[in-house]
C-alpha cells in the first residue's frame, strides 16, 4: 500500500509530505495546504495518508548493541546484586536470570516490543550461547524476533559472553547457534577473559569463515591491552578478506590511547572498513574523530535493566541524548550528529552496504530511493527532540506503520 506522509518535517527542515512505496521512499515534495488531495487521491485524514502534525521525520533508530536474553523490563525492579569484573557479572546472571518473574522468551519479546514502539526497527541483539545456557537464550531471543517479524529486523549475533576457552563445550554450542541460523559470529575479550587472544580469535574468526558471517567482538580491554586485541582483529581481517564484516563493540581502548597511536589505529580500520559499536559509557568513544577517519560507528542499549545493570529503557532517542551528554556534545549540529549514528550509523553497522555517513554533518536516510525505516517525533528542532524526548512518535517498517502514540500497531 502506498502511505503519504503529510505536513513532516525531514530532518527538522520545512514541511514536505513524503510518499512511501515498496517499502521505500518514491517522493519528497512540499507539503500540500490542508485539505488538498494527496497523491493517491485520498484527503489528509483518508487511509493511507499520515497526518505527520509538523513532527520532525527521521530515519529509525538502529540499536546495534543490545542484549535481548538479559533483559527485566516490564519487571518488578531489583536491588543490583552484581560485583565488579565481566567474569563476576555474568556469574551474577548465571545465578539469577532463571528465576526470573517471567521467562526469557517473554521478557525478550516484551523488551523488542517496548524498542520497536520507541522508534527501533532495524536491531542486532546477543543471545547468550555457553556450557550453562546452551542455547536457550538463543532460542528465546530468535523467538522474539519471529513473535515481531513484522515490525522489525532483527540480527542475532551468537555471543559467548563467558568466553571460548575457561568452560568445556563453550566453542560447540558457539557452533551448534551458527548450524541453526546465528546472523554474526560474536567473541569478547580474547586477552582479559580467555587470557589467549590468539586461540581465542583463531576460533571466532574460524568460525565466521566456515559459516560465511560477520564478527561481532566485545572489547572492554582498555589501553595497550585493547590496542594489542584490536590489532590482533585487524590482522584476521585482512588476512581473510573480511573487510566490512568486522564490529568492535565498545571498544573502550579508543578512549584512551595517545594521538599517534589512535590517529594511525583509526587509519587502518577505516582502511579494513571494521565498524565501531558504542553504547555512550562514561568514557566516551573519541566520536568526532572515529567519524572524521570514515569509520562506521553505531548505537545501542546495551542491557536492559537486568541483572548486569539498572540502567536502559528501551528507548534509543535517551539512549542518543547520553551519548550527545557523555560526550559534552552542546552545539545542534554535534546533538544532530548523534542522531545521525544513532540511525543510519548503526543502520551502516548492520549492513556495510547501506549509506553511511560523510560526516558530522551528514544527515542521509530521508531522500527517494532510502528504506521506508522511518520515525516522527515531536520537537522545534532535532536537537530539542532529543532533549525533550516527547511520546508522540509514529513509527515505520517498510512503508507500514508499526506502532504510534507508544502503542503497537
Amino acid at each position: 500500500m502506498t502511505l503519504v506522509l503529510r505536513n513532516v518535517r525531514p530532518w527538522g527542515g520545512d514541511p514536505a509530505d513524503v510518499t512511501l512505496d515498496g517499502g521505500a521512499i518514491t517522493a519528497v515534495v512540499p507539503a500540500a495546504q490542508p485539505g488538498a488531495a494527496a497523491p493517491d487521491g485520498d484527503t489528509e485524514l483518508g487511509a493511507g495518508v499520515v497526518d505527520g502534525r509538523g513532527r520532525i521525520l527521521l530515519p529509525s533508530f538502529s540499536d546495534v548493541h543490545v542484549h535481548l536474553d538479559s533483559t527485566r523490563l516490564g519487571l518488578p525492579f531489583r536491588p543490583h546484586s552484581g560485583s565488579p569484573g565481566v567474569w563476576n557479572m555474568m556469574l551474577n546472571d548465571r545465578n539469577n536470570w532463571r528465576d526470573a518473574e517471567a521467562s526469557i522468551t517473554e521478557r525478550a519479546t516484551h523488551t523488542l516490543g517496548a524498542m520497536i514502539k520507541r522508534g527501533t526497527t532495524r536491531v542486532r541483539s546477543y543471545a547468550q550461547v555457553d556450557a550453562d545456557a546452551g542455547l536457550e537464550r538463543f532460542e528465546a531471543v530468535l523467538a522474539a524476533r519471529e513473535t515481531h517479524r513484522s515490525r522489525a529486523d532483527v540480527a542475532v549475533i551468537a555471543f559467548p559472553q563467558a568466553g571460548l576457552l575457561r568452560e568445556a563445550g563453550s566453542t560447540e554450542v558457539l557452533e551448534e547457534a551458527l548450524k541453526l541460523g546465528a546472523d554474526v559470529v560474536g567473541g569478547i575479550d580474547p586477552c582479559a577473559l580467555d587470557r589467549d587472544p590468539v586461540k581465542h580469535l583463531d576460533i571466532v574468526f574460524g568460525l565466521a569463515e566456515e559459516y560465511r558471517k560477520p564478527v561481532d567482538i566485545h572489547l572492554h580491554e582498555p589501553g595497550q591491552l585493547g590496542l594489542f586485541s584490536i590489532e590482533l582483529i585487524l590482522e584476521r581481517t585482512r588476512a581473510l578478506g573480511m573487510q566490512g564484516l568486522v564490529t568492535v563493540s565498545h571498544a573502550f581502548a579508543l578512549a584512551d590511547l595517545p594521538d599517534g597511536k589512535l590517529d594511525g589505529l583509526l587509519a587502518e580500520m577505516a582502511e579494513l572498513d571494521v565498524s565501531v559499536a558504542t553504547v555512550a559509557p562514561a568514557t566516551p568513544l573519541p566520536l568526532e574523530r572515529v567519524t572524521a577517519a570514515g569509520i562506521r560507528v553505531g548505537l545501542g542499549e546495551d542491557g536492559q535493566r537486568d541483572y548486569w545493570s539498572p540502567y536502559g529503557n528501551a528507548d534509543m532517542l535517551d539512549r542518543t541524548w547520553q551519548l550527545a551528554f557523555t560526550n559534552r556534545f552542546r552545539a545542534d549540529e554535534l546533538i544532530e550528529h548523534c542522531v545521525a549514528v544513532a540511525t543510519i550509523g548503526g543502520a551502516s553497522v548492520i549492513d556495510p552496504a547501506a549509506t553511511r555517513l560523510s560526516s558530522t554533518a551528514d544527515r542521509p536516510g530521508l531522500a527517494v530511493g532510502e528504506p521506508a525505516e522511518l520515525v516522527l517525533v515531536e520537537g522545534d528542532t532535532v536537537a530539542a527532540a532529543v532533549m525533550d524526548r516527547l511520546p508522540g512518535r509514529t513509527v515505520i517498517h517498510r512503508g507500514n506503520v508499526v506502532a504510534d502514540g507508544l502503542q503497537l500497531v
